[in-house]
């Protein structure tokens, strides 16, 4: 981890940041007093507390700060989520296998927030209050029941990994000033992915059972804006798959390139959109109370 590049970044937003922490030098030294496995452990402790007390009276706005109370919010809704399910009347009822992947699935949700509350310290945003059933609080949206509906509940799942994925790619060009930051975001982006990937191969497996439409070959990625989910619930998923079926990339025509012809269903499984952050809020905003 790069000290002195984070320091220098945040020198750029905030000149006055020394005249907050006492001296560069003072900073620095702080840092070098730590050393080995402890340093490690200690660092993000020891940013946050660095920085939660040089802008205790208030600082300039942080554009990394934001993206990661952001990406925490995310975390938090997954973390809550895998939790619940895991504990839900169905989750004895399914394979080991299923309980397995889920219980392993939970915990990475939960490391996420346990690092990214870490690492923000002080100005981690608190964990909102979560309505699953996407009812803004009433407890009467489309997926009421979710508790006791295993096809509900990967239904549910693999739109979240899939809103994460495209949520954390969004986002990425605004880290690219700190790249440390921008590293564990990317570590935290690919996981979801692979998240998102078995969860459409356990709803595969169930095929109607898993809320998977009749006709629909339900692969480990998005094609086109296809979500593989079947109603009452398709409709609720669907602007997480809304974008994905452009079939050009940096202005190049992906259906006639390189001499070769290609599907649009191939051209746009081929790559991934992401989403912006306004598009996120209002996929998640009905599942906040």
């Amino acid at each position: 981890m790069n000290f002195s590049k984070i320091i220098t970044e945040i020198e750029k937003v905030d000149p006055e940041v020394y005249e907050r922490v006492d001296t560069r030098r003072t900073a620095m030294k702080g840092f070098a007093n730590l050393s080995g496995k402890l340093a490690l452990a200690a660092v993000p402790v020891a940013l946050s507390s660095l920085f939660s007390k040089a802008y205790a009276g208030g600082g300039p706005g942080d554009a990394v700060t934001d993206v990661l109370n952001y990406a925490l919010t995310l975390e938090y809704l997954e973390a809550e989520f895998y939790t619940n399910i895991v504990a839900s009347p169905v989750y004895g009822t399914i394979s080991a296998a299923a309980q397995g992947a889920l219980a392993k699935i939970k915990d990475d949700e939960n490391k996420h927030v346990a690092f990214l509350r870490t690492v923000l310290g002080a100005a981690a945003v608190p964990k909102p209050t979560f309505d699953f059933t996407a009812g803004n609080g009433t407890g009467t949206g489309p997926f009421a029941g979710y508790l006791n509906s295993y096809a509900m509940q990967l239904a549910m799942a693999q739109t979240f990994e899939d809103t994460g994925v495209r949520a954390y790619k969004g986002q990425a060009p605004a880290l690219i000033p700190n790249n440390d930051v921008l590293t564990a975001a990317l570590n935290i982006h690919s996981v979801e992915a692979r998240h998102a990937s078995h969860i459409r191969q356990m709803r595969r497996a169930l095929g109607a059972l898993g809320a998977v439409p009749a006709g629909v070959d339900l692969k480990p990625w998005i094609t086109l804006k296809e979500s593989g989910i079947d109603n009452p619930f398709r409709t609720a998923v669907q602007p997480s798959y809304d974008g994905e079926e452009i079939t050009t990339q940096a202005g190049v025509n992906l259906l006639t390139v390189g001499g070769m012809t290609f599907t649009a269903e191939a051209a746009s499984a081929a790559f991934d959109e992401p989403l912006t952050m306004a598009q996120v809020l209002a996929i998640v905003d009905p599942f906040i109370a």
